[in-house]
Formats: C-alpha cells, structure tokens, sequence
C-alpha cells in the first residue's frame, strides 16, 4: 500500500508529504513548551491538591433500599460520579481529574466477609483486565447506549434479571452525563466556550473531531475506575482513533502541532490518578494500549497516527499508558527503528507482539479470524479481544521450578532414571493446573452494569458482561521455566550421563542450600547447558515443560464459564513470589534458596548468555501454538548498546529477526547498573527513572526494595 510520509513544514505549520519505501511512516514534531510543563506539573503532584477525603457508604444506603448486587453497582457508579467536582485548571483542553480518592465498597465489612465465604473470586474481586469495545462506544455514544438499553427493555419486558440490569445500565449513563454536564456549567462559568462545545456534544453523542474522541474517551475511561474496575485498557487506540484525527487533519480543523499537542495532554491525563489506582506495586495499572498490526480483513492496520503515538511517549517519558506494538515478519524497519527511540530512553516500551504467531494461535485455540486479528492485550501483555472478552488473563501460576524441585525430591527417594523424573515433572505440572481448574471452577464474578454499556452486543443481548461474553477463556502463567530447564538439564548431564553427581548428594546438597557444596554448586551453574545459549541441550527441557503445561491446560474443555485454560510464558509477579517461598529453597541449576528467577521469557539471572541471537533462537523453539496466553522474551540492554551512531538500526534489526525466527512477544529494557544503585541512594534525585518491572513499567524510586534488587540483579547479566 503507497501510502504519503509527512513531515511538519515548520514555516507554514502544515504537513508537507514525501515518499519513503511506500509505507505508512509518519514524523510528527515534539509537543509544545507549555505540554512540556503541564506534564512537570502532573508528574509533581501539583493536581492533587483538589483531592478530598470523602467515604461514601454505598452500602448502608444499599441496605436502606434493599438493592441487590447489579444496583449496588449501579449505585457506586451514580454515588462516585455525584461526588465528584468540575476541577478544569487553566489552559486545560482534555479535563477530568478525580478528586475522590476512595472507591467505597458495596457491602459491609462484615457482609463481604460472609459473601467470600461462600464465593470464589479473583483477586479483589471486581471485573478488570478486560478491554472495552471503544471502537463502538465511540461511534455510538452514551445517549445511543442508553437508546439501545430501554430498547431492549422493551423486548424483555417480564425477565425480572435482564430488567435490573438493563435499568442499571441506564442509571450508569445517566450519572455519566450528569458528571459530563458540570463539567460542562464549570467551563462556560469559566469562559472557557470552546470547552463547553465539546462537553456538550461528549460523550452524549458521536465525537465529530479527534478532541472530542479524546475527551470522550477520558471521561468514560476514567468512570470504570471510580467504578471499582481496575487495570483498564485502551485497545487498538490507533485504529478507532485515527478517523477523527485523519478528519481533522484534512479539513484544516487541527494542525500539525495541535494533533500532537492535544494527544499529549490526553496521556498526561492518564498520569493524573495512576497512584489511585491498585496494582501489586505502583505504577501495575494496566492502562495500556495497542498499536499497529493487521485489520480485521488481513490488511496492514498502521497509520500516521501509530507514529504519533510513538512520538509523543517517547517526548513525554511518563509510565503511561505502556505501549505495545503488534508488528510482523514484514513490518518496514523504518517503523522498528522509529520504535526503537523509546527503547534507548529507557521506557521499557513498546512491547512487540508478532502477528505472524499470535493471529494462527488464537484461531487454532477457538477464536474466528476476523476477532484473532483483531486481539489487543491485558494490562500485561496476555491476548484479549475488546468488547468481546469476558477473559480473566491471571488466574494463577505453574511453579515450574516447583515441579522439577519435587520431581528430584521423589527421584532421590525412589532411585528414579531420568525418564521417571521426566513423568513426575509431567504429573506435578499436571497437578497444579488441577488446583487452579479446580479453585476456578466456580469463580464469581461481579455484576458490573457500567463496563457492560462499553461491551459488544451486551445491552443488545440484556447481559451484563458478568454472566460472560463470546470468549471466557482463562489464562496460567507458566512461571520461572529457564531456572526448571536449567536444572533438568544440569541433572541429565552430571547425574545420569558423565554422572559426577550422585541424585543423593545433589538432593543432599539442596536441601543445605549448597552450604560446603561449593563444588557441586560450581559445576551445575557454570558446567551445565543454560537456557539463553540456543543449545538444544537445555531447551528441550523448556519444550518439554511447556508442551506437558499445555497438555494439563488442554485436558480442561470447560473453565466452568464455557471457556479454556490457555497457557502462557509470562511470570508477572511470580519471579519474585516464588522465589520468596521457603517451601521452594534451592533448586537443581545452582540457584541458592531465596534467590530471584528470571523474568517471563528470560536466561536464568546468574546464565551468561551467548548474546541477544543466541536468546532469541532458543525462545524460538517454545510451541507457542499451544502456549498462547502470552508471556514475553525480556531483554536488558546496557546503555551502551546505544553509544553508537548505527546503534538504533542494530536494534531494530534485533527486533526483525525476533519476528523471522517465530518469536511471540518481546520487550526490551535499557539499564544502567550504576544509575540504578544511586537510584535507590537518592530516590529524589532519581524520581522520574523508569524501568520496565514485568509486564509494565514504573518508576524505579517507586518500587519494593525486592523488586528493585531483582531488577538490579537482571541488569548484572544483560545482553
């Protein structure tokens, strides 16, 4: 497809086009002096000083009215949207910024207590980590939805259930208007007119230009979190997006520089009440977006608006939103390259997804073609569809380095070959998938009458997106597996094929935690085929993990929702979880007990690798076919990588043959071991270093001290 490069024309601030390659490249000018200054304003704190500590209790007004639990979720969403006052600071083009800081529970203490008893939920509860159809939602608009809700009404006239819900879905949008209205009376008491034409016509109806598509967007986006939901995403933002600016842009309604402008405000918005928001550590928020990637027809989806989005993260440096870019084995490198600017300022994004291998997985495991091309991710990087996903991505993890730990524990005791310790890895695997198949089997989730409004086909159908939606799959973290192949292969070489290492002593030696086991410990670290060096005699263990996780998933045909398990290679959180838990200890590769396992796709932290080729090959091999919940190969470059002038196309590059070779998802990460030890002497000084944690980046100051120390540990051994 030839489609114009643009470039700004500075002196007549307009787009001036060239040809580059016949690709969809697009340059954009940094944002203005006064974006550059809202975002320090923003980053400092200086919105919250309109914050108040005010408590809601939904639930004793709940009580008074007798209101079941599809109301009582209706009844924070209105109660939270009343409470909140206009706050619109000068200059301000993208408005909303939370002022109440608490979301109010809809039961009591004590009746929430009584309700876990009795019910099975994950994490804090509330529906999260799903994706809304904005796409539809923006074409609509809220008064349509709700013209679409009494309709429906209509047609279930006498279904007790679908009456609630729909009547709770009509009460969501109206608090949504009313809010929308105030903040509509506090710009025209402003004066501020040009505020109050697009509050007036968002998000009550279709945006009619990219400013209003923006505040659309911010306004609904931000009431799923006042509505208790959490890690929000933001989709394929540069395919439903790009028709109002591409509008815009070519009606003379905006400029160059106010296209880049006004997308910059929105994503310092997104900074605003990021610390509000719950995550295992700050900064976990799950507000990310997509880029890039193929249309639902199978036709190249990047746009001018995909390099703008880029632009700007890059000119901004903020947490958020955390970028994902889907791209291909025939992706220009111009993209890759423009990409990889983000990588050298130390964002720890834009992740990659390749769609060469994510599309055919997601169709071989039930999705149609047109949904699998049009996948987004989670807060981290598990696959979801917008609007039709009723998935939960994390509903636990497989402690691989467990399995293979208890494996050689039973080994030890029983004088078991290697083919035996072989298939009680298999069964030990199998048994964890069981516990969380059958922990889940009976999972419930909330009602949530707001998020089901923002959904595809759900007011149509009069079912809250709580009773399910067209995919209910859930997703298995397949955790700290480089650590369990690392040590399946140190226990196939010394044990059973030179056998220097008797299964007792390298037992015995474990459970000391290697103490006056020096030897033995030497030889399994540094003698011992590793993970990361693209030698067969370690990744085949990881093949042979994967394809027996896969299998445990696959025996289950029903989570219980009318979905699967799908495996993943993610670790999130679990990297350092797990290795917390003394019930692990040490383990076969020559880690010591408490020490930290690698992140996602990644060598084990003390493996020096044969470079980044040599990693990309023997993630390779993964079967990503089976193993499709996400999970991506993770990558900490030294600063110095970027030292020199071709040092950009090098990595962009890197990023091309991560696509050739059948790779699924990849994130790259620059770090400084020298910055970050001062970091953490001087957290003030270094209060906007950002580094990539798991599946999101965060500022390093603002970390755990043991997240911090894995990720110093990580950069020890970068590639």
């Amino acid at each position: 497809m030839k489609v114009d490069v643009r470039k700004l024309d500075k002196k007549n601030n307009q787009c001036e086009s060239i040809e580059s390659n016949g690709r969809e490249i697009y340059f954009w000018p940094s944002p203005s002096e006064h974006i550059m200054q809202l975002r320090d304003y923003v980053r400092g704190g200086g919105y919250k000083k309109c914050r108040r500590n005010i408590t809601l209790d939904i639930a004793a007004e709940a009580d008074k009215h007798n209101l079941n639990w599809m109301q009582r979720a209706a009844l924070l969403t209105e109660r939270m949207c009343q409470a909140e006052i206009a706050v619109i600071e000068p200059g301000d083009n993208i408005v909303f910024s939370r002022t109440i800081t608490e979301v109010p529970l809809l039961f009591s203490i004590d009746q929430w207590e009584s309700i876990k008893k009795e019910n099975v939920f994950h994490e804090l509860g509330p529906i999260s980590n799903i994706c809304a159809d904005w796409q539809m939602v923006l074409e609509s608009g809220l008064l349509e939805r709700k013209r679409t809700a009494l309709k429906s009404l209509k047609i279930f006239t006498g279904n007790l259930e679908k009456e609630i819900f729909l009547n709770s879905a009509v009460s969501a949008i109206d608090a949504v208007l009313e809010l929308t209205q105030r903040y509509a009376d506090a710009a025209l008491a402003q004066g501020r007119h040009d505020l109050v034409q697009v509050l007036g016509r968002v998000p009550a109806h279709k945006p009619r230009t990219f400013q209003e598509a923006l505040q659309f967007l911010r306004i609904c986006h931000s009431v799923l979190w006042m509505s208790s939901h959490y890690h929000v995403g933001l989709g394929r933002f540069d395919q439903y997006m790009w028709p109002y600016l591409k509008h815009d842009l070519e009606s003379n309604i905006i400029s160059v520089q106010g296209a880049v402008d006004i997308l910059a405000e929105f994503f310092i918005s997104l900074n605003k009440d990021s610390d509000l928001y719950p995550g295992i550590q700050q900064g976990d928020n799950g507000q990310s977006l997509m880029l890039g990637g193929v249309k639902r027809d199978g036709s190249c989806g990047i746009n001018p608006l995909t390099t703008l989005v880029l632009q700007v993260a890059k000119d901004l440096c903020l947490i958020d939103p955390k970028i994902n870019l889907r791209i291909n084995r025939d992706t220009d490198p111009d993209l890759l390259y423009f990409a990889c600017e983000l990588t050298r300022k130390g964002l720890g994004f834009p992740q990659y997804s390749n769609d060469d291998i994510v599309i055919p997985s997601l169709v071989a495991s039930g999705y149609d073609c047109g949904d699998a091309r049009d996948y987004s991710v989670a807060a981290c990087w598990e696959f979801i569809i917008p609007g039709k996903g009723m998935e939960v991505v994390n509903v636990g993890a497989v402690s691989m380095p467990e399995a293979v730990n208890n494996a050689l524990t039973e080994g030890a005791k029983q004088d078991y070959t290697f083919n035996q310790i072989q298939e009680k890895v298999v069964s030990n695997i199998a048994d964890q998938v069981n516990k969380i198949a059958n922990r889940m089997n009976d999972l419930t989730l909330p009602p949530a009458p707001y998020y089901s409004v923002l959904m595809t086909d759900a007011l149509e159908a009069g079912k809250d997106i709580s009773q399910g939606a067209k995919y209910n799959n859930f997703g298995i973290h397949g955790a700290c597996v480089s650590d369990a192949a690392d040590a399946l292969a140190a226990v196939k070489k010394h044990v059973f094929d030179i056998k220097d290492i008797s299964l007792a002593e390298l037992k015995k030696a474990i459970d000391l935690n290697y103490e006056s086991y020096d030897n033995i410990r030497n030889k399994l670290l540094n003698e011992s085929p590793k993970i990361g060096n693209n030698d067969d005699a370690a990744d085949q263990h990881m093949v042979f993990l994967f394809n027996a996780f896969a299998k445990a998933c696959e025996k289950y045909s029903d989570n219980g929702r009318g979905g699967r398990f799908r495996p993943g290679t993610g670790s999130a959180m679990y990297f350092v979880w797990l290795a917390n838990q003394q019930k692990l200890g040490a383990t076969a590769d020559g880690r010591k007990s408490g020490d930290y396992f690698g992140t996602n796709l990644a060598p084990a932290l003390s493996t020096v690798s044969g470079g980044p080729m040599s990693v990309l090959q023997s993630f390779s091999k993964v079967p990503y076919e089976r193993i499709n919940n996400g999970g991506p190969i993770t990558m900490e470059l030294a600063e110095s990588v970027f030292d020199k002038s071709d040092s950009l196309k090098k990595v962009a590059m890197l990023i091309k043959i991560f696509t050739q070779l059948g790779c699924q998802q990849l994130q790259l990460n620059t770090l400084n071991e020298a910055t970050l030890q001062a970091a953490q002497k001087d957290p003030v000084r270094y209060r906007n270093l950002i580094v990539r944690v798991w599946g999101w980046s965060g500022y390093f100051c603002e970390l755990g001290d043991e997240y911090q120390r894995q990720i110093i540990q990580r950069v020890k051994y970068n590639v």
